[in-house]
């Protein structure tokens, strides 16, 4: 370090000291924690009787809990573009999970996420954050497709992904109650080509190594007098699932929630570091959910219907905490009523950290910063919509799943992408989407429907239609 540079770190620090201590003002860390294929039941905060989820719990007891919050995907990658992007994911061509090139290709899909999407990450670290990926990534590099950006390409100082992303990762080794620990398994070996710094690790540790990389990371923002941004996304959950040998199960429902209540354990460590760190504690917002429903079989949803890559709200609707003693205005809250999802979130951090919406972004998510802080209980004011994965017409047993749908007010809307097959639901009163009132409010479904198709084709297409094999839906290709 140069002496210029040794005097610009210093004068950071002074000046980082006197708006902190001598006017209580300073930008807020942010730690986004979003799992993998995690129902919005599974949290025993949440209602789960089956599992202990002790840490995310406390987070609860001393923050929010919403009960409204929704992805904008059923499955991962496109919610994953949706969290970091603020915009909806088809805008990017990734619907469905990256996968083969071949398989993206087939459904009308992008490689992966374009390098110039207006990344939440970038317009923090262009305001002077620090900013690290730490988890899962899967927007862009993974299985033969190894000419992706790395993740540093996406507004990242430091990252630390698993087999779906380009850089540093870790990777799985696996261990069963009656296998030889001195022999692990590996799954995912030939992710070792896509970056540099590849280290093996239990699965059942993994979001241990995670949070043990993002930690220094933290120390080494505060010491540089910068924020810190981190995104810590646990692929754990995700199956197949390797618990710890000492809490195998016995089938995959037992070994489901040996594993969450692992992660929740490893978790921990972070929440305690920030939790009884002085300079952390009063400055941190720490946001908590997941990408999608659960898998059938593995994790709950709650009173919702549908899994993983449906548009009911099982497949959608996520668990939500946010917790900051500092700046979460209230404590033990449950808020039932804000309606709002994962494009918000972009806008909303942004508003929160004072910093500039990335130049001509125009977000699809709008600011409810109010809400996550417990200022409030509004929603976001324009309806929410979805468009089902191209390759998940039929799955889990549903031999035609809807295509579209949008949340409005208290109204949950689906249909096929011709707009037939209309289902319609008070979901204020009908959690369980049981009750179709659509034969009941023709004005209702024909309004939806035509707001449901136009949205639809506003967007990017994907290969949906063609993918169904019906010659009415392919008509309707565009």
């Amino acid at each position: 370090m140069t002496k210029g540079e040794s005097m610009k770190k210093i004068l950071t620090l002074f000046f980082t000291y006197v708006l902190v201590i001598q006017f209580g003002w300073a930008q807020p860390n942010m730690v986004l924690v979003f799992i993998d294929d995690m129902g919005w039941g599974d949290f025993s905060c949440f209602g789960n009787q089956a599992a202990q989820t002790p840490n995310i719990d406390r987070l609860a007891r001393e923050g929010i809990r919403f009960e409204q919050f929704y992805v904008n995907s059923p499955i991962c990658s496109p919610s994953r573009t949706a969290i970091s992007t603020g915009q909806y994911p088809q805008r990017w061509r990734i619907t469905s999970y990256l996968a083969h090139r071949a398989m993206n290709a087939r459904r009308g899909m992008a490689q992966w996420l374009d390098p110039n999407a207006p990344m939440l990450a970038r317009s923090l670290q262009q305001a002077g954050y620090a900013t690290g990926h730490f988890g899962k990534w899967h927007m862009g590099g993974q299985r033969d497709v190894d000419d992706a950006p790395p993740i540093s390409a996406y507004g990242f100082d430091v990252s630390l992904t698993n087999f779906e992303g380009m850089g540093p990762k870790l990777l799985p080794l696996t261990l069963k109650p009656d296998q030889d620990p001195a022999k692990p398994g590996r799954i995912w070996a030939n992710a070792e080509r896509l970056g540099d710094g590849v280290r093996w690790m239990q699965r059942s540790k993994i979001t241990g190594g995670f949070v043990n990389e993002a930690i220094p990371f933290m120390d080494r923002a505060f010491k540089d007098g910068k924020p810190f941004y981190i995104n810590l996304w646990p692929d754990d959950v995700h199956s197949p699932f390797w618990p710890p040998v000492a809490k195998w199960g016995n089938n995959k429902r037992e070994l489901y929630l040996s594993v969450l209540e692992a992660m929740d354990q490893q978790l921990g460590k972070l929440l305690d570091y920030i939790r009884n760190n002085k300079s952390l504690i009063d400055n941190t917002l720490i946001l908590v959910c997941s990408d999608n429903g659960p898998e059938l079989g593995a994790g709950v949803a709650g009173p919702f219907r549908g899994y993983k890559t449906h548009l009911y709200e099982g497949g959608i609707r996520s668990s939500l905490v946010a917790w900051g003693p500092g700046l979460v205005k209230v404590e033990n809250k449950v808020n039932r009523k804000s309606v709002f999802s994962a494009i918000d979130l972009v806008p909303s951090l942004l508003n929160i950290a004072k910093v500039k919406h990335s130049k001509g972004a125009k977000y699809d998510g709008e600011s409810v910063s109010s809400v996550l802080l417990g200022i409030s209980d509004d929603s976001r004011n324009a309806p929410i919509y979805f468009r089902r994965p191209p390759d998940r017409d039929a799955f889990y047993g549903d031999k035609d799943l809807p295509d579209l749908a949008v949340r409005d007010g208290k109204w949950k809307f689906l249909c096929e992408y011709d707009g037939t097959e209309p289902e319609l639901y008070d979901i204020a009163n009908d959690l369980g989407e049981k009750n179709n009132l659509a034969e009941k409010h023709p004005k209702l479904v024909a309004k939806f429907t035509k707001s449901c198709i136009d949205w639809h084709r506003s967007m990017p297409p994907d290969n949906g239609p063609d993918l169904v094999g019906d010659v009415r839906r392919k008509a309707l290709k565009r």
